[in-house]
């Protein structure tokens, strides 16, 4: 691997401050999806060194609080400065065991530390209130104190940036981190605790415990009643063990969870802005995040003209290894991803979807999946009510306002959803209407660190970044003061 910096090249976990290998020399390997070559073996954490994690976050938790909230900036906004110096390490080390192209992981790893810089600042705006007393000789005050210690459990499909989201506010808050990264993708989050170590975090503040058994670790971070917060993104499924696993302690809990977006395209809208917007919200990181479109609905009077520009812009995305120039699209993750869109595609074939590009993988052995584009696609499709996850572009017809609003809602999950058009009484309908967190209104791109990211229904609850990003990691505590006359 050609690094500038190899001391970001870590394969053990990091806990209070000091690298530790498995107890029992257990590793796993990492793998690069597009060669399928072994990147590294990493050290496998024990149950045993999570709860270590965990005590140690606890104890330096008594510290790292009583920071002023100017000093925990400080060492933040120097954390966000490493990350800079370091991007494009950072980035080529997610490309190899992510497989996004180089270009788009070096986005990632300044979009991951906006986080780190726009909560360095945040924290010195941690403002608490006073309230107009209910008796002539009351005053009531309310000051927010950090949770405590924070478990945060981060996905494959963006290493860098979920974590940044996560632990940017947590710290800032005042509160220490477990992090348990994607086995898939440990690497960008040891990079990420070796340059938080180059910054100055105290030891215990900033933990990384590794390992291939997600679910162990995951119910050890829920069983301890020492962290009161537990942040996840991830499937619906593996989201709601985790919600029932933290009841018994009474966890506060964010969770950002799986997707069924909707993209709409009405027929007063700006065409070809309409494609570049589908375009890019669907086949960004190889249609492997949960904010992508998933159903594209286009009205009847320019369905015909859609698919024609669309399917030819679709086409045009060169694909192959994320280190070379020009690729535009990288491989997916893994097997059984690969599998999992091969059979939507299958099902909607069968139903009468018609193939206008893509719609294979590119060799038997890859795990490249062609961008595809299916036409005359139907609501019985897998294609509708699943999540897709993978570079495949379904396109529904739909003739009135009422019925693709129902179209669109008609899903268990409510993260992200788009739509184009140019009548401003109609945006207005349409976007109070659709049920999701997030609405992107005349564009296919909607993640930015200044807004808040997240969904309801179940695609979960709790928001990240933008000033509403600190509340999860904070308890408001109300004071009485009597006697005051």
């Amino acid at each position: 691997m050609n690094l500038s910096n190899i001391n970001l090249l870590k394969t053990d976990s990091y806990i209070n401050g000091e690298w530790v290998k498995s107890p029992d020399q257990k590793t796993f390997n990492v793998i690069n999806p597009f060669t399928n070559e072994e990147i590294a073996r990493v050290s496998e954490a024990s149950k045993s060194q999570v709860e270590e994690a965990i005590k140690h976050a606890e104890d330096a938790f008594k510290i790292w609080r009583k920071f002023t909230a100017g000093k925990r900036s400080r060492i933040l906004k120097k954390w966000y400065k490493l990350q800079l110096d370091n991007a494009q390490d950072l980035a080529h080390i997610l490309t190899i065991e992510q497989g996004k192209p180089l270009n788009e992981a070096l986005g990632e790893i300044k979009y991951g530390a906006s986080f780190v810089e726009w909560f360095a600042e945040e924290a010195k705006r941690n403002y608490g209130d006073t309230i107009p007393g209910h008796a002539r000789d009351k005053r009531i005050v309310t000051i927010k104190q950090p949770i405590g210690v924070v478990g945060a459990i981060t996905p494959w499909n963006f290493p860098s940036a979920m974590i940044t989201r996560k632990v940017a506010p947590a710290l800032a808050a005042g509160c220490t981190v477990v992090i348990k990264p994607s086995e898939l993708t440990p690497l960008s989050a040891l990079a990420l605790a070796q340059l938080a170590e180059e910054a100055g975090f105290p030891p215990g503040v900033i933990n990384v415990v590794v390992s291939s058994n997600a679910a162990e670790v995951g119910e050890t971070l829920c069983a301890s009643s020492t962290v009161r917060k537990l942040s996840f993104t991830g499937s619906t499924r593996v989201g709601k063990i985790l919600l029932k696993q933290c009841a018994d302690t009474v966890k506060k809990v964010s969770l950002e969870l799986g997707g069924n977006a909707p993209f709409i395209v009405f027929d007063d809208a700006d065409l070809d802005k309409a494609v570049e917007g589908a375009v890019a919200s669907k086949y960004r990181n190889a249609g492997q995040t949960c904010i992508c479109s998933n159903r594209i609905f286009v009205q009847e009077k320019i369905y015909e003209d859609f698919l024609e520009k669309y399917t030819a812009a679709v086409a045009k995305q060169k694909t192959g290894n994320g280190l070379h120039d020009g690729t535009v699209i990288g491989p997916m993750i893994q097997e059984k991803a690969v599998q999992f869109v091969e059979d939507i595609v299958q099902d909607a074939q069968s139903k009468g979807g018609v193939i206008l590009t893509g719609g294979q993988r590119q060799s038997a052995d890859s795990l490249m999946f062609e961008p595809t584009v299916i036409a005359n696609a139907t609501t019985d499709m897998k294609v509708f009510s699943n999540e897709i996850f993978g570079p495949v572009a379904p396109v529904f017809k739909f003739e009135t306002e009422a019925e693709v609003i129902a179209l669109a809602n008609d899903t268990p999950y409510g993260l992200a959803s788009y739509f184009y058009g140019r009548d401003y009484a109609r945006i207005w309908r349409v976007a109070e209407a659709l049920e999701y967190g997030m609405v992107g209104i005349n564009t296919g791109m909607i993640s930015t660190t200044v807004a808040p990211f997240g969904g309801i229904k179940e695609s979960g609850f709790g928001r990240e970044g933008s000033k509403y990003g600190m509340d999860d990691y904070l308890e408001i505590k109300y004071m009485c003061w009597g006697g005051v006359e």
